[in-house]
């Protein structure tokens, strides 16, 4: 089995989110100290995107910022202000999210394999905690724009499940 590199996630992390916040938002982000940590990294208030990852290595990777950066990160990727976080905020989020983890996945395929993406699943409010399935550490690397602070999480295992395919089908065709 393949092994997993955490100063190779930590530096997917660092350039996907730098480009994508220079390229696609004309912002500039700062990295800050990577950490494991062992539950979902997610606050009880704000704005949390996650997606799903899957292939021979499965998990999640996402987002998670104030409501305000969530407001700046739109305005600037929809070049329109926003006063208040609503769908197109939160559809925002859920573009840079994808486009983010998109690419640290796009990093990580040489050496873990081949991988799918989910579609963006955005959270937001108050009190709210989120959870993942499995027991994986989290990686979890802190930006910071200007004097908002974004945190950008993945957690990746080796996928357990073996997909075999169905009887008497090889490799997706009947057999005679």
């Amino acid at each position: 089995m393949r092994e997993l590199d955490h100063g190779k996630v930590v530096q997917a992390i660092c350039n996907s989110t730098r480009e994508v916040f220079s390229t696609m938002l004309g912002m500039e982000v700062e990295a800050g100290e990577s950490y494991r940590q062992q539950s979902v990294p997610g606050a009880n208030a704000g704005v949390v995107s996650l997606i799903g990852l899957a292939g021979d290595w499965a998990g999640s990777g996402g987002i998670s910022c104030s409501p305000e950066f969530a407001r700046h990160i739109s305005s600037a990727l929809l070049m329109t202000e926003f006063s208040s976080v609503d769908e197109e905020v939160l559809d925002a989020v859920a573009e840079v999210t994808n486009m983010i983890i998109g690419n640290v996945k796009n990093s990580l395929e040489e050496d873990l394999g081949p991988m799918g993406l989910s579609i963006p699943t955005v959270i937001f409010g108050r009190n709210f905690t989120t959870r993942s399935v499995g027991n994986s550490d989290w990686i979890v690397v802190p930006f910071q724009s200007a004097s908002e602070q974004m945190k950008v999480q993945i957690c990746i295992a080796p996928n357990k499940t073996k997909h075999s395919p169905r009887p008497g089908f090889a490799n997706g065709l009947a057999l005679a």
